[in-house]
């Protein structure tokens, strides 16, 4: 189909800034194109702890606390295929992102999903994690700000959470991937910053959401020197080191990217109140996400499966969304939108959509 509106991929649709680029450029005019040390350029490594000192008032070391490694998705693989032992169990809030699951179990790890709620905004309660919770389980995979729903957890929901995570003594993967892409007043808190949490939790972030830096492949790790290491001499082994290009350029990115952030961030919040109020209009209830670019609408009121009205949707008038079955079993009835498109591509696939609705009445 040529005329296809895809709303289905999480990618931004601006480019790598310009200075990202042009750093990226002179390194490598001046031939800077050999490995790297495994767990990535010192100076990279130094920016990363920097950051998360200014934001989260978190102390890392960078010769011993940190990986870079290529895109956040391997740094949830080394993670978990360091932490877990074959048939620990590993909580996994659903909806969530779709790598979760099959990584846990690629690790010799049992998934166990918790189905979160749209009527609690899709957070995970602390009761809800209490009742998962088996002497097998290990670690608590953290998603939040969330994809597919657009979820955030506020300092108030964490602080019951850590209560139960430092009584059962737990390790948290905190995916904060979209962290910098939280809306309104209050900016995120990484759940690493409450008291006894820095200890027992690994957080994962990278460039690509942030940055739209998504084919430079950078993502990394900060966590305690004893839960780095092992993953540094998996990654060692399997990747040897990450990009080196794309490291100089994320070094760029977080010395000189924050008006960048705050630019791209203000044009995903005006995309973000377009495509809500259009779908709630439209009849498809529609959370008001918080964070990251997705919304999460409810397609019940259509009697169709989430399957059936993602395939009819686009045979029928050329908008690609994502069922979201895709993102664990409680996705049934719902359906992901990206909204990392232009004003002009969100305002039709609305039109589209709307007269799709109409015309199954």
């Amino acid at each position: 189909m040529d005329d296809v509106i895809s709303l289905s991929i999480g990618e931004p649709d601006f480019f790598t800034p310009w200075h990202i680029r042009e750093t990226a450029i002179t390194a490598l005019e001046k031939g800077k194109t050999r490995y790297t040390a495994n767990r990535g350029m010192i100076a990279l490594r130094e920016e990363i702890c920097k950051f998360y000192k200014k934001k989260y008032q978190l102390s890392y070391q960078p010769e011993t606390e940190v990986l870079v490694t290529v895109g956040g998705s391997e740094a949830i693989d080394m993670a978990l295929r360091c932490i877990i032992g074959e048939g620990e169990e590993v909580i996994i809030p659903e909806p969530c992102f779709v790598c979760y699951d099959p990584l846990t179990r690629m690790a010799g790890g049992v998934p166990v999903a918790i189905q979160t709620k749209a009527e609690n905004e899709f957070r995970l309660t602390a009761d809800e994690l209490e009742n998962a919770i088996t002497e097998k389980t290990k670690a608590l995979i953290f998603p939040y700000p969330n994809n597919p729903t657009g979820a955030v957890m506020r300092r108030e929901h964490l602080e019951a959470l850590t209560e139960v995570i430092i009584k059962h003594d737990l390790i948290v993967l905190s995916d904060e991937i979209y962290s910098e892409l939280t809306y309104g007043d209050r900016p995120h808190v990484s759940i690493a910053s409450l008291p006894g949490m820095r200890e027992r939790t690994i957080v994962i972030n990278g460039f690509s959401k942030t940055y739209s830096m998504t084919g430079w492949r950078m993502g990394y790790a900060v966590a305690p020197k004893e839960l780095i290491a092992p993953m540094t001499k998996l990654h060692q082994y399997a990747i040897m080191s990450a990009p080196t290009i794309s490291q100089f350029a994320a070094i760029e990115a977080l010395r000189n990217g924050d008006d960048d952030i705050a630019e791209m961030r203000d044009q995903y919040d005006m995309r973000r109140r377009l495509i809500v109020d259009g779908l709630n209009r439209l009849g498809l209830t529609c959370f008001e996400p918080e964070g990251a670019f997705y919304v999460f609408p409810s397609i019940q009121s259509t009697g169709m499966t989430s399957d059936e009205f993602c395939e009819r949707l686009i045979y029928d008038k050329h908008v690609a969304v994502v069922p979201g079955t895709a993102f664990g079993a409680c996705g049934e009835g719902y359906i992901r939108i990206s909204y990392a498109y232009s004003i002009k591509h969100l305002s039709e696939a609305l039109n589209r959509i709307a007269a799709f609705l109409k015309e199954l009445k």
